[in-house]
């Protein structure tokens, strides 16, 4: 059953819901402070998702402090300027960009500004003590992180030990190179220091902005796939165990709204650039239908078939146990399809459409031939039994 028969209601559904979802996030709000020149926008556009610092709206909100923002992503950037100026400049400059991390811890939690970058040039070699003196001042206010940009051997471990041997209540000192360096045609150095970035800015950042800057940051993909599997496994299990006794093959439509949920909050997580026909190529790989459903009962002619003993199922029903299985697969083959995209994205190379639609294919079909022997599924399965109303069914 091929797109031909997709429902594109569904489709738009799904992508309606992922919107939702990225909506309702706690946005994460960070201060990036700096010379100009030091590679700020360099870190921002390999750090966030879409090239952030070249494809976002910058808005001023002083004279010398500018707010980078885009639609569909729930991060907000603060971009100081004027900080390599004389002393007279660099005084108020500082003075601006205090008062406005004072004035968004007002505006309530989707406002305040939660952490710091602050970004120097490894090549400088040194720190002046006007930037010590900022640094202490910011983190009075704010987890502040130094980020030594286009880190390049054994200067800018120095410079990095140096400012760690100032003892200064800052949270961290990183090393980073953001982009790729070519020394020459046979020598180029890789990026580096930008996961121990996302790592360390994970460890600083309220609990209720890291769903939000998982979404934005684009360097640890691992991590995106990582939160949605856990997610998932507990959604699933949370939602049969309680609303899902038995259900007869003739009512499987019944799984469908609660999937359609699952793959929106699932593409949030990742926040990548899905659109109507990426979306249409995933679902018509596992087999669109008409009407209000994508797998309804094609999943009972045709997936079911491909599950080992779902067809001696006594009394024509789909127990608990079958759904999770046909659920799990699905949630798990699309975080896998999602982790290539994501990939692809990072590097310029959204896949194939035919590609995407094949790929979810395969992995489908590969899970639910594994069944309940899928560790995925197992985990469900084990979260299940512990559900009053389904212990019955469950019983080996």
């Amino acid at each position: 059953m091929g797109r031909g028969n997709l429902d594109l209601n569904v489709v738009q559904e799904i992508l309606n819901k992922t919107k939702e979802e990225v909506e309702n996030m706690h946005p994460v709000n960070i201060l990036l402070a700096g010379k100009t020149g030091v590679g700020k926008s360099t870190l921002i556009n390999n750090v966030f998702r879409e090239r952030m610092a070249e494809t976002g709206i910058g808005k001023p909100v002083t004279k010398h402090l500018r707010r980078i923002a885009k639609e569909g992503m729930p991060i907000v950037l603060y971009d100081t300027r004027g900080l390599e100026l004389g002393h007279p400049i660099q005084t108020e400059v500082k003075k601006e960009i205090i008062e406005a991390i004072k004035k968004s811890q007002k505006e309530g939690s989707d406002k305040a500004i939660h952490l710091v970058y602050y970004c120097i040039n490894a090549h400088s070699s040194r720190i002046e003590e006007s930037e010590i003196a900022f640094m202490e001042e910011l983190s009075g206010l704010l987890p502040v992180l130094v980020v030594l940009t286009q880190s390049i051997g054994q200067p800018a471990n120095e410079l990095k030990k140096y400012i760690e041997n100032l003892n200064l209540p800052i949270v961290g000192v990183l090393t980073v190179m953001a982009e790729p360096y070519t020394i020459t045609d046979e020598l180029v150095l890789p990026q580096s220091g930008l996961k121990e970035l996302i790592e360390r800015t994970f460890a600083v950042l309220p609990e209720e902005t890291k769903e939000a800057f998982n979404n934005a940051q684009q360097v640890d993909i691992a991590r995106k796939a990582k939160a949605s599997r856990s997610w998932a496994t507990k959604y699933i299990a949370t939602t049969f165990g309680v609303g899902f006794t038995p259900i007869p093959f003739s009512d499987a439509t019944l799984l469908v709204p609660m999937q359609i949920g699952m793959l929106a909050h699932i593409t949030a997580i990742f926040g990548i650039s899905m659109d109507k026909a990426a979306i249409t190529s995933v679902i018509g790989a596992v087999g669109g239908t008409g009407g209000a459903t994508y797998l309804g009962r094609y999943i009972v002619s045709n997936l079911l078939k491909l599950i080992p003993g779902a067809g001696t199922i006594v009394g024509g029903v789909i127990s608990g146990a079958t759904a999770a299985v046909l659920t799990t697969a699905l949630a798990m083959s699309y975080i896998e399809v999602l982790t290539v995209v994501a990939k692809g994205e990072k590097d310029g190379k959204y896949p194939d459409l035919s590609n995407i639609e094949t790929l979810m294919r395969e992995k489908m079909q590969e899970r639910l031939k594994m069944g309940t022997k899928d560790q995925d599924v197992k985990e469900v399965l084990e979260n299940l039994k512990k559900s009053n109303p389904l212990k019955k069914w469950l019983k080996k």
